[in-house]
């Protein structure tokens, strides 16, 4: 079967008047003159009729127009009815394939370029610490906050640039500070970035990326404290594992020496990542397992242990809607016993944590886990599963309903054209009856899986279905006068006149039966392939 590619869909026209992709200026004039006789309004006295022959006339006009001129036929050849109406002005300055494509891309650049200067990417963070402890002594329930915003803005293609702050407090202290970044591609495998801070973190910094091959990647930074002027050495090598796993070295140099050692794994259901860190008086080990049970949701569980902390997260998580998603994770350790709640929005994040109590009580561990799990899934059963479920109907029979409307307006106008066609395809078939020629007795277009069961079916009420359009018309219109019938190799069939894609986004290919020399035949072939009759290895 033909193989389909990009191109293939910037042909219809070709496929309007039965041409070739190849075809020369000649066999172009050759098809217009056939088919405009055959489809030109003063041919026919109804009014009916008349206003169908001059719709597709029309059609004819404007597909002779494009492939007439050379320019515009090269600009169409290379990207579609897009290309010739993206505001490329032609003219004697653009005379070959190479000269149009170029200035096409110069175009797109300069519409890409006003895009991302246009294109900024906020993305921030609210931390609220909740203490039910603290609250029933008589303080309040909120302990502390802190907030983190950034906005990133692609200056160009190259450069991008970061503006952000975070502000944080805790009781009767509080701090922030502000930062910026800027970041340089420099080559398709090396970046340069260059940081500044200010508040409590005042420094300066500049490290540099650069893809050492196709696996392996290394960072080197350094930055300065505007404080005490004290320098920090940072150095990253990840590298590639396999194709759903990569792992990672981190060295730190300074105040803080520390290094890291990590790895990645993440696959279309599962994803779980793990690190070991070493320092001056630290010691940090974490995992953390995703798994994703539906495309909407999943569960995941978290483990750290390390000098100052012991905890263990389980929960789950549930996507809201394209862009919002929710979680609620448990969480029990050496602190206590804490819910968290996480909701996302874009690229907004807002994180609940509550303190349900600062002992380790079993009793309490227990019910903290399998009251709010078990209500979550009863509301998930009751509630939220069949809400969805009636969404995705109405969806779905809104899709459908439009995907109709606009197969049943295909229809109409391959009904129209086949009506124009009806006379000539009659006198055509009459003619070589007569001379023992080509005849297409029947002719079949649409969905592959319904047309394939006719080679081990009798069936033959496959015209009835929805997903199948009668072509028989067409095929004996296209038959020339020598008793041959030609359908071009990479032409989406469905753009030929008379027919129309009957099930959108689904396989297709045509089936014909057909006589000639007394001999019956029959084929099948796929949307794109070609189609030559009649040809002995057809014969039934």
């Amino acid at each position: 079967m033909a193989e389909r590619n990009e191109s293939q869909d910037n042909r219809e026209l070709y496929a309007l008047l039965n041409l070739s992709p190849d075809a020369s200026d000649e066999e172009i004039r050759k098809a217009y003159r056939q088919w405009a006789q055959a489809y030109h309004p003063d041919k026919y006295q109804a009014p009916h009729m008349k206003d169908i022959a001059t719709e597709n006339f029309q059609r004819i006009c404007e597909a002779y127009e494009i492939l007439s001129d050379p320019h515009k036929r090269q600009i169409y050849d290379i990207y579609g009815m897009e290309g010739l109406t993206s505001g490329l002005e032609l003219g004697p300055t653009l005379n070959g394939a190479e000269e149009i494509k170029a200035e096409l891309e110069r175009l797109k650049r300069m519409k890409e370029r006003e895009k991302l200067a246009a294109h900024f990417l906020p993305s921030g963070t609210i931390l609220a610490n909740m203490s039910l402890p603290r609250y029933s002594d008589g303080g309040g329930l909120l302990v502390g906050m802190a907030m983190t915003s950034e906005v990133q803005s692609h200056i160009s293609k190259r450069n991008a640039f970061t503006i952000g702050g975070n502000l944080a407090v805790n009781g009767g202290e509080g701090g922030g500070a502000a930062n910026a970044l800027f970041r340089h591609q420099l080559s398709e495998v090396s970046s340069v970035e260059f940081v500044a801070s200010v508040g409590l973190r005042a420094l300066v910094g500049v490290q540099t990326t650069r893809n050492l091959s196709s696996h392996s990647t290394a960072t080197m930074g350094v930055a300065m404290s505007l404080r005490d002027g004290s320098l920090n050495l940072s150095n990253l090598w990840s590298r590639q594992l396999s194709e759903t796993a990569s792992g990672h070295i981190e060295l730190n140099l300074g105040q803080q020496s520390s290094i890291a050692v990590g790895w990645q794994k993440k696959d279309e259901r599962r994803s779980a990542s793990g690190e070991l860190k070493f320092g001056t008086g630290l010691f940090e080990a974490a995992v953390h397992c995703t798994h994703r049970f539906s495309p909407k949701s999943l569960g995941c569980i978290a483990g750290r242990v390390g000098s100052s902390s012991l905890e263990i997260e389980v929960g789950g998580g549930r996507k809201l809607s394209k862009f919002s998603s929710v979680r609620w994770l448990y969480v029990i350790g050496i602190q206590g016993i804490s819910w968290k709640f996480e909701l996302y929005r874009g690229g907004q994040k807002i994180i609940l944590p509550i303190l349900l109590t600062r002992h380790l009580n079993p009793v309490f561990a227990t019910g903290a886990f399998f009251i709010p799990a078990s209500l979550y899934f009863g509301l998930k059963k009751f509630l939220i599963k069949p809400y969805y479920l009636r969404r995705s109907k109405q969806k779905a029979l809104e899709e459908e309903k439009e995907s109709s409307a606009q197969v049943k307006e295909a229809r109409a106008a391959a009904e129209k054209a086949q009506k124009l066609q009806q006379n000539v395809a009659n006198r055509k078939r009459s003619k070589q009856l007569e001379t023992g020629g080509l005849v297409i007795t029947r002719a079949l277009y649409g969905n592959q899986i319904v047309l394939s069961n006719l080679r081990s079916s009798s069936e033959t009420s496959f015209e009835s279905t929805s997903d199948v359009i009668d072509v028989t018309i067409p095929l004996n219109f296209l038959v020339n006068d020598s008793g041959q019938l030609k359908l071009h190799e990479g032409v989406k069939k469905s753009g030929i006149m008379g027919f129309c894609d009957p099930c959108p986004g689904r396989p297709k290919e045509l089936y014909v039966e057909y006589v000639y020399a007394g001999n019956e035949f029959k084929v099948w072939v796929g949307d794109y392939e070609e189609l030559q009759i009649p040809k002995g290895s057809h014969r039934i």
